[in-house]
């Protein structure tokens, strides 16, 4: 029983690390990337499709990304998503293809986005030491249930302990990383 706590809580953390590296990997730096568009999603014959199964979205060049959406008829539909977006961009439409123009970050941008990805970085930490405490909790009430020892909790609270700090230096260093990324001129 205990054990399938420590698969659930390593299962858990993991997928909140990689709910935060999706995140900071999509946050937009000053430069081109696919991955900018990755969370867009286009209303398309009554379901909520991503954009990257609708167009070919290709780097045209460093600040440029090129959309080539597959239905002409949805073009305007993708445009006024994509300003509508997180990214702050406006999108410009020609030929039947959207460019995305990605400006150059000034220092204000740049300590802004720290700023966010510091505050998102602290609610992911918090989201870890959270689910260290409903495992340690369910592991509590087994042993009221007499289902496991106390030896057995104290063994896996520790090995809970040990994947709390993993993956809280796991996001430390994302966050460093990506800091330096961003405020790199």
């Amino acid at each position: 029983m205990h054990n399938s706590i420590l698969h659930d809580t390593r299962n858990r953390m993991e997928k909140c690390l990689s709910i935060f590296q999706n995140n900071i990997n999509n946050m937009r730096i000053g430069r081109a990337s696919t991955g900018l568009v990755d969370n867009i999603c286009i209303e398309y014959y009554g379901v909520k499709t991503p954009l990257k199964e609708l167009a070919n979205i290709t780097i045209e060049n460093s600040n440029t990304l090129k959309i080539a959406v597959f239905d002409r008829n949805i073009l305007n539909v993708v445009e006024k998503e994509i300003f509508h977006s997180k990214l702050e961009v406006t999108p410009l439409v020609h030929d039947h293809v959207i460019r995305i123009i990605i400006p150059s970050l000034t220092e204000e941008r740049r300590k802004k986005l720290c700023k966010h990805l510091q505050s998102d970085a602290e609610h992911t930490r918090i989201s870890i030491r959270n689910m260290r405490r409903d495992a340690n909790d369910n592991l509590k009430n087994l042993v009221k249930q007499k289902v496991i020892t106390i030896d057995i909790e104290r063994m896996t609270q520790h090995e809970i302990q040990a994947l709390t700090d993993k993956y809280i230096k796991q996001i430390n260093n994302f966050f460093i990383k990506k800091k330096t990324e961003i405020m790199r001129v």
